[in-house]
């Protein structure tokens, strides 16, 4: 069948058909997507798009990059290795030399990489096994509303029940507290961690590491305080456990930092990064540790694609090409301030829904909580407006903000105003 065959047959049938009930983006955003560049994103009937999902933070840097796509087709035509295994390669070495340049030294940053299988949740997997390993010990504190990832080790660290109830096993080994605000402004959540710890009689193991967000996209956009994170490194570096912070989706510039961490000032034993690091969308993961944490013996974690040569190409340029200086950075502070302001606007202009508005940087959630109904109403109302946009939370009742880090404050502002008629549409609907 030919492209433009392919095109004028662009309908959902075949999906219905024969994809998996697992499939999920699809149903929220029903069109056959065919081409995208920076922000905009159009179907086969070549409908554009405004993205304000970016493909679940992992195109930081928007579709189809020209810089990404010149190198990793240069790469290509002459036969640079694609597939190499954990084997040293041109673009490997290439890529560790400008991470350790451009990212590790200027941080004070002294930690090793490891490359793991190109998902997040293989990150994280590798960051838990790691932490039990240098311990000796199993258990593990992660957070109300965190989301590690969908295999088990990772989802036994998740809190959401509608991924938790697909294990069909148990989740073990890991003790769950809350977030810093979960028992709301006036409450220091680590009191009950400090109390727990250092209570003979509270049940909690001494854990071999704590896993945490420094801003949780996938539990509705919740972010630690700097405060909350200063306190909770010095809980776990007093006690001696390891303290992992999962910087999968809030990492690589969203919340205006390279890491969303760096605020805070606090040095973690270990990072997990995945999604926008290799920049061009290409899969890619690695576990930050710090060498005294890397007690892996050769091959105690493996993996077949621990080693996306392609990635590792775009990854190189993108750090050469955003984070040599603060142009990239000061550019996502402007379109912060945008941002924030304009949902500010949106919750003053509705008291009475009592709209929540929370997160940094490019990462940002309108909650819903009196009606949890109504973000996923404006998502699908502003789909149909040519605005693709998701909800998070428990509940799926917070708007999520996540735009590419390179979103024109036109665009951002188009975006933007299709948020707030489609609401507006939505309520006069009731």
């Amino acid at each position: 069948m030919s492209e433009s065959a392919i095109l004028e047959s662009a309908t959902l049938d075949v999906f219905d058909r024969r994809e998996s009930e697992v499939r999920g983006y699809v149903r929220a955003f029903p069109t056959v997507f065919d081409r995208a560049t920076g922000s905009v994103l159009i179907d086969a009937d070549g409908r554009e798009y405004l993205d304000f999902f970016a493909g679940a933070g992992v195109l930081n840097y928007g579709h189809n990059n020209p810089a990404f796509t010149r190198a990793i087709i240069e790469y290509l035509e002459r036969d640079g290795i694609i597939h190499g295994l954990d084997m040293a390669t041109s673009a490997k070495k290439a890529f560790i030399e400008t991470f350790e340049r451009v990212v590790l030294q200027p941080r004070g940053l002294d930690h090793k990489l490891q490359f793991t299988g190109p998902t997040g949740a293989n990150a994280v997997e590798a960051a838990l096994k790691v932490a039990r390993q240098a311990t000796g010990r199993s258990n593990i504190v992660a957070f109300t509303n965190a989301f590690h990832g969908l295999s088990l080790g990772s989802l036994a660290a998740t809190g959401n029940s509608h991924y938790r109830g697909a294990a069909g096993v148990g989740l073990d080994d890991i003790a769950r507290l809350p977030y810093d605000g979960y028992l709301g402004s006036d409450v220091d959540t680590l009191d009950l961690l400090e109390k727990m710890l250092d209570d003979a009689g509270s049940g909690l193991d001494l854990p071999a590491a704590v896993i945490v967000e420094a801003v949780q996209g996938e539990g509705g956009i919740n972010v630690a305080s700097v405060s909350w994170l200063r306190r909770l490194r010095e809980l776990t570096e007093a006690r001696g456990i390891l303290l992992i912070l999962d910087e999968i989706q809030a990492g690589i510039g969203r919340t205006g930092a390279f890491f969303a961490f760096e605020e805070s000032g606090i040095v973690p034993d270990l990072v997990t990064v995945s999604k926008s690091i290799s920049g061009s969308g290409l899969p890619m993961s690695l576990v930050l540790l710090r060498p005294e944490v890397d007690v892996w013996k050769p091959g105690q974690h493996t993996g077949t694609f621990r080693g996306n040569n392609l990635a590792f190409v775009s990854a190189r340029v993108a750090l050469e090409t955003y984070w040599a200086d603060s142009a990239f950075t000061d550019g996502v502070r402007t379109k912060s301030e945008l941002l924030r302001a304009e949902l500010d606007r949106i919750a003053t202009d509705h008291p009475d829904q009592g709209f929540a508005v929370r997160g940094r940087g490019l990462m940002y959630g309108l909650a819903c909580d009196s009606d949890r109904s109504l973000a996923g109403r404006i998502s699908k109302e502003a789909f149909r407006r040519g605005l693709v946009i998701e909800t998070s939370g428990a509940f799926d009742e917070v708007l999520k903000f996540l735009p590419a880090l390179t979103i024109t404050e036109e665009e951002l502002a188009r975006g933007l105003a299709i948020v707030r008629e489609s609401l507006d549409a939505v309520l006069a609907d009731r």
